[in-house]
């Protein structure tokens, strides 16, 4: 029986921005999260897989809308010129954003997706990257969020991790991620 294609990755980056990440309620172990997306970027880098970066862009007003400085992406990020950058103003960082096509373009079917935050754009863009035919890995430890009122964010990631492994991503920690 044939083996089946290698996977061509990409990182995908999701709204790590200074209004969210350095806003008035921090994200849950923000640091090392930042430090295993930097960990990944090094790596993507070194196998040649394409880094992208999303950014989520408010209505005008809005604390992070275009061209604000809470809408910038982190500075600590060690993102170079060469990698993408694509803005988005839903969750699902598909839409509306040309992401498919771009990928499809550059025969990538398979995105490793870290960033914030866990319940919102995370969670969506892992299952729109599922029903439109890319195999998403998670990195577990390197996506994050802010406690709420009903869930503390540990419990928020946990969850997500539990439910998004398997049908809709595979987890992995970040020291286990290849590109």
């Amino acid at each position: 029986m044939p083996s089946s294609p290698a996977q061509r990755p990409a990182l995908l980056i999701v709204d790590m921005q200074v209004g969210l990440f350095h806003g008035p309620e921090q994200p849950f172990e923000g640091q090392r999260v930042l430090d295993n997306i930097n960990q990944l970027i090094h790596r993507a880098r070194q196998a040649g897989a394409p880094v992208i970066a999303v950014r989520h862009t408010g209505p005008q007003g809005s604390p992070i809308a275009a061209g604000s400085p809470s809408w910038q992406l982190l500075a600590q990020l060690q993102l170079t010129d060469a990698d993408h950058r694509i803005d988005k103003s839903r969750p699902n960082c598909f839409v509306g954003t040309g992401l498919a096509e771009h990928l499809k373009a550059r025969q990538i079917d398979e995105l490793v997706i870290v960033g914030m935050k866990t319940q919102y754009c995370i969670d969506s863009t892992c299952r729109a990257a599922m029903d439109l035919g890319f195999a998403a890995v998670l990195a577990e430890d390197a996506h994050t969020c802010m406690d709420t009122p009903s869930l503390p964010a540990q419990a928020i990631i946990d969850h997500h991790n539990a439910t998004l492994n398997g049908a809709f991503a595979r987890c992995l920690k970040t020291a286990e991620i290849g590109f």
